[in-house]
């Protein structure tokens, strides 16, 4: 019976930690999606903000 009580015991623990790392898991996950949309944000301002290039080769 203390054998089995001590398996319950690690694997409560055991449970514990893999509920911690899925936590800091989605915790990354959520700054990496944050960061890429701003990123992405980022660069399609940079794509308004240029000129249009004329075909001629002329200024504007």
């Amino acid at each position: 019976m203390a054998d089995a009580m001590k398996r319950i015991k690690r694997t409560e623990l055991a449970l514990e930690r893999t509920e911690k790392m899925l936590a800091e898991n989605i915790a990354l996950c959520s700054r990496i999606r944050a960061q890429r949309c701003l990123v992405e944000a980022a660069y399609r301002l940079v794509e308004i903000g240029r000129p249009a290039s004329n075909e001629d080769g002329l200024k504007a």
